[in-house]
């Protein structure tokens, strides 16, 4: 039931108030004074405020601003006995849902509540989702129990409050984004815009028509003006992951944004400024790139200001184990399962494997076990190569056993 708060010093119009907000099924408390508002907001959660402009002991008008500064989702609604335009301007500039006149607007009153508690309602759920996407990207959301991968969170959350550029490197599948995303909710930018993009994707063309965006009629086709992915990402955090696939002559445009903080939109000779954080990642060994000529080495250095190297899982296999109970515990709830046992067979041959697709690779192998098992993940669960290569491993033990050479 939403709460409702009614600040009036003329007790009549104040009862009244609460009786007719009462019946509308709100749960409504009372206060009298500026002061004694205060205490009740400090006690009780409300969706909404219904005050009045003259108090004894304050104004209204500055009521709002001292309540939205200390309970930002609470809507505060005035209610004046002579309405004035300064007075209303202000409010509103105060952070108040309305202003309205006593009498005048008495028809107003429920429905403006109603909507204010809507739009409470709204923001919480969006709070709500904010603080679930803030967690689900946090450091706090890796698993980190391998000294490797405990060394490269500690590197990335010193580098993550900065602008510095980073540059991620490791095979593929190794959690590149993951910690991308990871950086960017833990830095001052983390209200504005995460955008990724996969360099591999895309041809040369498009790739820079995604990047920098295009202008009407820039080519055949280009009907309307595109916003390239700079600019979307503006304020914030743009990922460039495989950044090694970008065409040479691309790269060159990129180090400009970077160095300048400008870019050319395709078919326009006016700049666009941004103000972007580049996070970029690679499977690849940009050293040797370079030596071959397919990177260049002026926007290596200015990518590599902060490089973090991502261990591959089986370099941390202290981890292994914690990130099966994660994903089984992911997909079960996917699947609407309860799985609570897993066959030490099961875990030996996730321990024998090579993990070439590293987490990614995991991460499918599990998904595969809990669709195909009810309470218990079997080894029988597991793809053919992992059944064959636990066998043949079993086979050479038992040979070895009468190896007499």
């Amino acid at each position: 039931m939403s709460k409702i708060l009614v600040i009036d010093d003329e007790i009549k119009l104040r009862d009244l108030l609460a009786r007719i907000i009462g019946l509308e099924g709100y749960d409504v408390i009372v206060a009298d004074t500026f002061k004694a508002g205060l205490k009740k907001l400090e006690l009780h959660q409300f969706d909404a405020v219904l005050c009045d402009v003259k108090l004894p002991d304050g104004n209204g008008v500055d009521l709002v601003k001292v309540i939205k500064g200390k309970f930002p989702l609470t809507e505060v609604i005035l209610l004046t006995a002579y309405g004035n335009i300064p007075d209303g301007v202000q409010a509103i500039k105060n952070g108040a849902f309305d202003y309205i006149t006593k009498a005048d607007d008495n028809n107003r009153i429920i429905p403006l509540i109603s909507r204010a508690v809507e739009k409470v309602a709204l923001n919480k759920r969006i709070v709500s989702l904010e603080q679930k996407v803030a967690q689900k990207y946090s450091f706090d959301a890796i698993i980190s129990k391998s000294k490797s991968i405990s060394f490269a969170i500690e590197l990335a959350k010193k580098v993550s409050p900065t602008d510095t550029s980073v540059l991620l490197s490791g095979e593929t599948g190794t959690g590149k984004e993951v910690f991308s995303q990871a950086i960017h909710q833990a830095s001052l930018r983390k209200e504005k815009p995460f955008v990724a993009l996969n360099c591999s994707a895309f041809s040369k063309d498009l790739l820079e028509s995604e990047m920098f965006g295009y202008r009407i009629g820039a080519f055949t086709g280009a009907v309307r003006e595109k916003k390239g992915l700079f600019e979307e990402a503006d304020g914030g955090t743009l990922f460039l992951d495989e950044v090694a696939e970008m065409a040479i002559d691309l790269q060159a445009k990129l180090l400009r944004v970077i160095e300048t903080g400008e870019f050319f939109k395709v078919g326009n000779s006016v700049p666009t400024k941004v103000n972007v954080r580049i996070i970029a990642a690679t499977n690849r060994n940009l050293q040797t790139e370079i030596a071959n000529q397919h990177f260049r080495s002026d926007l290596f250095y200015r990518l590599a200001v902060f490089q973090i190297s991502l261990p591959a899982l089986r370099e941390r296999l202290a981890d292994l184990e914690p990130l099966v109970h994660h994903f089984i515990t992911l997909f079960s709830a996917k699947t609407n399962k309860r799985i609570d046992i897993i066959e030490p067979e099961y875990l030996e041959a996730l321990k024998q494997h090579e993990w070439n697709g590293n987490i990614r690779e995991l991460k499918n192998v599990i998904e595969r076990s809990v669709i195909l098992c009810n309470d218990i993940i079997t080894f029988s669960s597991l793809p053919s190569e992992f059944q064959t290569n636990q066998i043949t491993k079993s086979s050479d033990k038992i040979l070895s056993a009468f190896d007499l050479a």
